[in-house]
Formats: structure tokens, sequence, C-alpha cells
């Protein structure tokens, strides 16, 4: 710090103020010593910073995969909207599991972030623990949890599910089977699932089949594999309502190499509203439960935070059937 200070003519602290883009060093002084700094590859230790301030200038994320183009999604719109705050994400992948995102809270907090963002509803009685023994601002967002911890972005799984089975029932399919991941690997999805299983029960469908496509997370590949494995015997059912767009993407193609007609003899849905179901063909019929728009939500909530704004917040995102041509 010294010797960019000494390169431009000015005070270590101004240096320090200008790093840390204090507004009391003019535009043009900043520039320059934010120029001289990357010319002598310099980069502003803010460590002492956060112990003086008590602001480590992050938020910890958790995410259940970041493969997901939907987490992904919303993960770019919650980075954006705090882009402007210089505020960073340390993010952490769960995949699917309430165990490992126990440790990832544990190693998060460790950091002092100056708030929590969770993916889903669901958390082990550790894991609440140590976030209520912080005190720290928390939004869940992807779910509508009944105990919530402090502030929600999110929507119901089971209940967007119930538009698909409403609309493969009012398409007269009947015969339903889900498909999905392995009991207790995908908490999202088993809310799904009941959801289908509910909604089916109350238009007087027959009981929901349920197919396992593998332990969480459940992709192509593992909906591609669950219809080679069953073939014809996919003829079975009438509509196959599926965990996710991908998961319904690899069930279609295989559909067409078994010469199985979608959706003439066989309906298939997806959920998610994925990129993959708008360039499928026949694009595949799903749920968009507007991905973007929950990542957004949440930067907004936590700049009110920031700004000393807080105030009780439980958004529900709303969902909307895409119907398209497997159903």
């Amino acid at each position: 710090m010294r010797d960019v200070a000494k390169a431009v003519g000015v005070s270590p602290m101004t240096v320090s103020r200008a790093l840390r883009n204090d507004e009391t060093v003019n535009a043009k002084t900043r520039a320059r010593i934010q120029k001289i700094a990357d010319d002598l590859g310099y980069i502003y230790d803010t460590t002492a910073q956060a112990f003086r301030t008590r602001k480590s200038g992050f938020v910890a994320v958790t995410l259940p995969s970041i493969n997901n183009a939907n987490f992904a999604e919303t993960y770019c719109a919650l980075s954006n909207g705090l882009a402007d705050r210089g505020i960073q994400i340390l993010l952490g992948a769960t995949n699917y599991r309430i165990e490992r995102e126990e440790d990832l809270v544990r190693q998060l907090l460790a950091r002092n972030p100056e708030a929590l963002v969770l993916t889903g509803g669901y958390h082990s009685d550790v894991t609440r623990d140590l976030i209520r023994s912080r005190g720290l601002p928390v939004i869940e967002i992807w779910d509508l949890p009944p105990d919530p911890f402090d502030k929600v972005v999110g929507f119901s799984n089971a209940k967007a599910m119930e538009i698909i089975v409403e609309h493969l029932a009012e398409n007269g399919r009947r015969k339903l089977a889900f498909v999905g991941a392995s009991e207790g690997s995908d908490l999202r999805g088993a809310d799904r699932r009941s959801g289908a299983i509910a909604t089916a029960a109350r238009l007087g469908l027959p009981p929901v089949a349920i197919l396992d496509a593998g332990p969480a997370p459940v992709s192509m590949r593992h909906g591609a594999a669950l219809a080679a494995s069953m073939g014809k015997a996919l003829l079975d059912y009438d509509a196959l309502v599926c965990v996710s767009d991908p998961v319904a993407f690899g069930v279609l193609n295989e559909c067409r190499r078994l010469g199985i007609d979608v959706p003439g003899q066989l309906a298939i849905t997806g959920f998610g509203n994925f990129e993959v179901a708008a360039i499928s063909e026949p694009r595949i019929t799903t749920v968009d439960v507007d991905a973007k728009r929950i990542g957004e939500v949440a930067a907004e909530i936590l700049v009110d935070i920031f700004d000393g704004r807080s105030q009780e917040r439980r958004e529900n995102i709303r969902v909307k059937l895409v119907a398209g041509g497997t159903s």
C-alpha cells in the first residue's frame, strides 16, 4: 500500500479509502490508484476491514446442485442483484442431502457471512440450531416451508404439480406414473410426487404408480435408462409425470427409439421450464417456476436488509403451465 501511495503521490490512508471505493476520494484519483495497484499486482486485503466493521462483504448461499440450469439461473439473478453493492457470494452445493447442508452451513458460518440463503425448507435440527444461534438474516428459496427461519421466496412444489395432473386429466389421461428420484433423496421431488398423488386422488383417477429413476440428482440419462429398462411396458400408463424437464427429455428420446408415439400412445410432462423443454421436438409440457425471479426477489430482500429496511417477507412465486406437444 505504501508503494502504491508513493507511486501516485498520495498517503497510504488515501489508497486504503480508494480501494474500498470510498467516495471521499474523487473518482479520478480512485481510478489512478486502482491502475497503479493493478500494475504492481497489489490486491487490497479486506481482513482488517472485516474485523473493524464486522462486515465480511459476502452472502453464503446453498444450492442442491451447480449443474442444474434452473438453480444456475437463480444464482445468476441473485449475484447480479447484489453486484452493485459490492456483495459477493460464497456458494456451497448440498447434492440434495440435508446432512451435507449441515456440514456446509457449519463451514460457511465460520466465514462470518452477512446473510444466509438456503435452497429448500427442509433442514436438520443441527442446521437449525447453528443458524439460530448466529442470529443472521436468512432467506429460504425454492420452497414455502411451514416453519421458516425468517424470509421466504418460493412456491409450493406440491401445488405446482397439481397444474400438470389437472391438465392431463382434462386431456383424458387417467393412468399416471410419476418418474422421479429414489425415496428420500430429493425432498422437493418428493413434494412434487405427493402433489401428483393427492391431485390424482382428488380427481378420481387411479392411484399414481411410482417409477424410481435412481438417486438424486436425476437427469436426462436417468430418464432414458428408466424408459429403456421398461420398454413397451411404459404403455401400461396413459402419461408419465416426470420430476423435471431433463428427466422428461431423456424419457422422450428413448420413447422415440422404442417406437412409442408421444403423445398419441403416451403423454410425457416435465417440470421447471428448462431450455431443453423448449427446444425439444415435440416441445415438452412443463411448469414454469420462474427460477430467475426467485433470485431477483432474494437479492431485493437482501438489499433491503443491508439498507436497514428489513421486514417480514414471504414471497409466493407464481407458477404456470407451459403446454407443449407431449401431452
